[in-house]
C-alpha cells in the first residue's frame, strides 16, 4: 500500500537536492530516506531517481511524478492551515479603519458583540474618513465606502450605501418642507464638506439624477458634527440612513423628499493582501457580514463578492 510518508520523503528528496540535505531537513537518518524512496519506487513499480556516488537527479517519470504528488502534499498542507484556523479560537488585537459615520454608528454594535463572542481579543478602532495605508499603519482591515482606488489589497465588497435628506421638525416647521430638489437652493443646508459657502449635491430617484447647488451657514468634514448641526435646527443634511435611522424614529430627524438618495456607493472591507487571513479577520468580517445582513434598509443586497 502507498505510504504518504514515502512521497514525502521523496518531495523533500527533490526539493534538496541530496539524500544527506534532506535527511537533514527530515531529522531522519539518511539509511532511513533512502530505504523509504526505494519503497515508494517498488510501490510505484519505475525508477524515479537516477543516482551515483556524486549526483541526484529524476527521471522522466520522476519528474512527472514529483509535481503532481508535490502539488497533492501542497493542498494537504493548505487544508491542515485552515483545519487548524477553524479549530482555533480567535485571540489577539485587531486593528479597525472605518469612515467616521459608518465606524461610530455600524461598527460600535459589531465591535461589542465581537468583543462578547471572542474574549481572548481586543479591538482598536481608527474612525477617519482618510484612506490610510494599511500597511504603514499596521491595520488589519478597514471598511471604506465608494470607488476604491487601485491596489494590492484584497478587497470584497459587502453591499451599496446612500445618503438621505434630514432636518429637524422645528426647521421644517420655520422653513417649510421642500416639495423637489431644487427647492433646496432656497434652505439652508448643513454641509458636509469643507467650506458652508456651497456645494452641489447630486440625488437621484428612479435613476434620474439632479444637480442642485446648495449653502448654508455650517459646514463640518465630520459626519457626526453634521447631524449635530441638522438635529439643532441649523438646516437640511445629507446623512447614511442607517446613521440617521434611529433620530428619525425618535423623532430628533424627519426624512425630507423621501424619494431622492444620493446615489449608491459601494461598501468594502479591504486587507492587506497574504496567503493566509488571520482567524481573527476571518471572525470579525463574518460578524460584520452578519450585522449588515440584520440591518438591509441601510445597506443595500449584501454580499461577498471578489473585487
Amino acid at each position: 500500500m502507498l505510504d504518504l510518508n514515502d512521497i514525502v520523503v521523496f518531495a523533500r528528496v527533490v526539493e534538496a537536492g541530496s539524500f544527506t540535505a534532506a535527511a537533514r531537513l527530515l531529522a531522519m537518518p539518511k539509511t532511513t530516506v533512502s530505504r523509504r524512496i526505494a519503497a515508494l519506487e517498488r510501490e510505484v513499480g519505475v525508477r524515479l531517481l537516477q543516482r551515483t556516488t556524486r549526483s541526484l537527479r529524476l527521471t522522466d517519470a520522476g519528474r512527472l511524478y514529483y509535481e503532481e504528488s508535490s502539488q497533492a502534499l501542497q493542498a494537504l498542507e493548505q487544508a491542515n492551515l485552515r483545519l487548524a484556523e477553524v479549530r482555533a479560537e480567535p485571540a489577539g488585537t485587531i486593528r479597525i479603519s472605518a469612515p467616521v459615520g459608518f465606524g461610530g454608528h455600524f461598527l460600535s454594535a459589531a465591535i461589542s458583540d465581537f468583543l462578547a463572542i471572542y474574549p481572548k481579543t481586543k479591538v482598536e478602532l481608527r474612525l477617519t474618513d482618510d484612506r490610510l495605508n494599511l500597511i504603514e499603519n499596521g491595520i488589519d482591515l478597514a471598511f471604506r465606502t465608494g470607488i476604491l482606488e487601485e491596489s494590492t489589497l484584497i478587497a470584497r465588497k459587502l453591499g451599496s450605501t446612500y445618503r438621505i435628506l434630514c432636518a429637524s421638525p422645528d426647521y421644517l416647521a420655520r422653513f417649510g418642507v421642500p416639495d423637489r430638489p431644487a427647492d433646496l437652493a432656497r434652505h439652508a443646508c448643513v454641509i458636509a464638506g469643507p467650506s458652508a459657502a456651497g456645494a452641489n449635491w447630486v440625488l437621484e430617484s428612479a435613476g434620474i439624477k439632479e444637480t442642485v447647488t446648495v449653502s448654508g451657514r455650517f459646514a463640518a468634514n465630520e459626519i457626526q458634527a453634521v447631524m449635530t448641526a441638522a438635529i439643532a435646527g441649523f438646516g437640511i443634511a445629507q446623512l447614511p440612513q442607517r446613521m440617521a435611522a434611529a433620530c428619525i424614529a425618535d423623532g430628533r430627524l424627519r426624512r425630507v423628499l423621501d424619494g431622492y438618495t444620493t446615489p449608491p456607493g459601494g461598501l468594502h472591507v479591504v486587507y492587506p493582501s497574504n496567503q493566509h487571513v488571520s482567524p481573527l479577520v476571518k471572525a470579525f468580517i463574518q460578524l460584520a457580514i452578519d450585522h449588515l445582513n440584520v440591518g438591509k434598509g441601510a445597506i443595500e443586497a449584501p454580499a461577498i463578492t471578489p473585487r
